[in-house]
């Protein structure tokens, strides 16, 4: 099949024929029909932070499953399916009280090291980053690893729904359980920020700042419901955020991840607050904290992770709502792109006018 390479840290995306292997156990095969780009798989690209290479990357998946292992029980040839990078055992402690993002044992969703690779080229193994490997004509996966979707979805606003979605809007109602009347701020108005806000509409807060310095970012999250946008560019925005709200946020979610901004970020946080870490723009980012500060203001910071999300509950229910016409997915989509086109794609996400990029051609 055709796949889509990393083969040296920093040398970007290639295509090659690859070969995979049929399912085994609880995999099962997915024809891939739409493979979002996620920033996570560029930084993966870039630096060695434990995923080795070569590999193939890609995340945001969805497709039709079209072959399944003799020990999966939840779909069948022809379900449509959303994958998401969650890896998860469904036995450890943490899983069976329903905190699959903290599985003990994500290992048990890959194979064995006595078992045949899942990916090869010309025999050699080829890595499949997140038990994924959406950049490609099909992915071979765990069962616990996907989702079905209703068939009225289309793929390409489906495959959003694994990583984009689940991270943006879980992180404010599943992790930061933000309220009806909250007032929250979200630094960084690209395709996470917007879903973020997207979360939390559908969680009642009243008012919602989005926070960026291109003024077009900050139109389409007026357009996704922000009730203010700041320029920090051109304003001070912690200054801004304590203004509108008189008091500080109840929440603030940094969809950055550099050490400037999470500091303002954790300024912006009004007493009992917190702030919530999920951009890594720089993976070796650092932040300082005054911790007599944090204790008499009784602030939290905490790192999130895919949005505290149990995909088959999460991914069913935005899904739903999309379908309701409660969840906006069709205006993140700005770009449809194919396989071999994965070093555009990411280039042209560089423009503040560009969202989300999704590879439909094959």
């Amino acid at each position: 099949m055709k796949a889509s390479i990393v083969r040296e840290f920093g040398g970007g995306f290639s295509t090659a024929e690859i070969d995979i292997a049929d399912p085994i156990g609880r995999e099962v095969l997915v024809q891939v029909k739409a493979s979002g780009l996620c920033h996570t798989d560029l930084t993966l690209s870039k630096y060695d932070i434990g995923y080795p290479v070569p590999a193939v990357h890609g995340h945001e998946v969805a497709g039709v499953v079209t072959a399944v292992g003799p020990g999966v029980t939840q779909f069948a040839i022809g379900d449509h399916v959303v994958g998401c990078l969650v890896q998860y055992c469904g036995a450890c402690e943490r899983c069976l009280a329903g905190r699959t993002y903290q599985c003990l044992h994500p290992e048990s969703t890959l194979r064995t090291a006595d078992e045949p690779a899942r990916l090869t080229e010309h025999g050699t193994p080829i890595g499949q980053t997140f038990g994924l490997g959406g950049f490609a004509e099909q992915a071979l996966v765990h069962e616990n690893q996907l989702v079905a979707v209703p068939e009225e979805i289309p793929f390409p606003q489906a495959a959003l729904l694994g990583c984009g979605v689940v991270t943006g809007a879980g992180a404010v109602i599943n992790t930061a359980g933000v309220q009806a009347g909250d007032a929250i701020v979200v630094i960084g108005a690209g395709g996470v920020g917007l879903n973020a806000i997207n979360g939390a509409l559908v969680a009642g807060a009243t008012t919602i700042i989005a926070v960026d310095i291109a003024d077009d970012k900050l139109e389409k999250a007026r357009a996704f419901g922000a009730t203010h946008t700041v320029n920090s560019k051109e304003t001070d925005p912690v200054a801004a955020v304590l203004a509108i709200t008189g008091r500080g946020a109840d929440a603030v979610f940094d969809f950055v991840g550099t050490k400037q901004v999470a500091e303002q970020g954790l300024e912006m946080v009004g007493v009992g607050g917190g702030l919530y870490l999920i951009g890594v723009i720089d993976p070796t980012s650092v932040m300082d904290v005054h911790q007599v500060g944090l204790i008499g203001t009784q602030k939290r910071i905490q790192g999130v992770y895919m949005g505290s999300t149990t995909a088959k509950r999460d991914i069913p229910m935005y899904a739903k709502l999309y379908l309701e016409g409660r969840f906006e997915l069709d205006s993140l989509l700005s770009k449809e792109i194919a396989l071999d086109e994965v070093n555009e794609g990411y280039e042209a996400l560089r423009d503040p006018n560009i969202t989300r990029v999704v590879i439909t051609s094959f």
